[in-house]
């Protein structure tokens, strides 16, 4: 990758790392779910006026929509208004690289190298830690629903992969317009009618703030560039980039909110990016060498 073009990849990962902590701060005076549907309208309109969509039927749309967007996003912030720390959620949330693996040798029948299997069992390792040193001072609950969360992704990863949309940006407005309604729907079963009127009618600048940048920047244009990048550069090149999201949410968390990691916490965490980064880094191959030239050959050319 050039210079240029890795330093667009960092910028989505901090972007993506940042998130969690604006989620969360975004929820103090909105419910999850009406947050999560204010979110992906603001994804929607007016994006979807202008880009055609992605061409893979209303049927695989729905179930790309239904685990990658709305399953995926609406267990994340239950999970963070249950209590799960922004900083530790952006790490459990890329499990959803070891659930990958395993969901495609099952929907794909993508059989995963030994190399990925070692990442895998490595990863379980370390989230094992990381729950265990968890549980020992907050709830099960919310890390169970952000695993949930991380399975959904995992799961809407494969499907979009099995679909092979045209537009990578298209896929994401057009299988977001599934999100609002139901999650409105569900907020107002939830949280009531009363509940969801008041904070429509008293949304916060904090607020506003942060749908906008939830919508535009962490949706519109990091999957915007992170597809671009997809599409010009090998996955192997790219994706790797995402075990950086968790490095920036933790920092921001610690720097914004104070969260620090519990040291079974940090260790866990450390095993699981290491098998995470194993089951995705693929070893370069050594280009093989021009044969040596004859040494008659050799003296021609250093006469020359």
């Amino acid at each position: 990758m050039t210079l240029r073009h890795s330093l667009l990849a960092l910028l989505v990962v901090v972007i993506w790392g940042a998130n969690f902590v604006v989620i969360d701060a975004g929820q103090q005076d909105v419910p999850p779910l009406l947050f999560l549907a204010l979110r992906f309208l603001v994804v929607c309109v007016p994006a979807v006026f202008f880009l055609k969509p992605p061409g893979i039927g209303w049927r695989q749309l729905l179930l790309v929509g239904g685990f990658l967007s709305l399953g995926q996003f609406a267990l994340l912030y239950l999970a963070l208004a249950l209590g799960m720390p922004p900083g530790l959620a952006s790490l459990l949330l890329q499990t959803q690289v070891m659930f990958s693996l395993v969901v495609a040798a099952f929907v794909l029948r993508e059989r995963p190298s030994r190399r990925q299997l070692a990442g895998v069992v490595i990863g379980m390792i370390g989230l094992a830690l990381v729950i265990a040193g968890h549980t020992q001072a907050a709830p099960l609950l919310p890390l169970v629903v952000t695993l949930g969360a991380a399975l959904s992704w995992s799961i809407g990863n494969v499907l979009a992969r099995r679909a092979q949309a045209s537009s990578g940006l298209s896929l994401v407005v057009w299988s977001g317009l599934i999100v609002p309604l139901p999650a409105l729907a569900l907020s107002l079963i939830v949280d009531t009618p009363a509940v969801v009127w008041q904070a429509l009618t008293g949304l916060s600048w904090v607020a506003i703030g942060s749908t906008v940048y939830t919508a535009v920047f962490a949706s519109l244009i990091g999957y915007g560039i992170w597809n671009s990048l997809l599409a010009r550069y090998p996955t192997s090149a790219v994706v790797p980039f995402t075990l950086l999201v968790p490095v920036v949410g933790i920092l921001t968390a610690w720097l914004v909110q104070g969260e620090v990691p519990a040291i079974t916490e940090f260790i866990g965490g450390a095993i699981m990016l290491a098998g995470l980064a194993a089951a995705v880094l693929q070893p370069r191959r050594r280009e093989a060498r021009p044969p040596l030239a004859p040494p008659d050959r050799v003296s021609q050319e250093n006469l020359t």
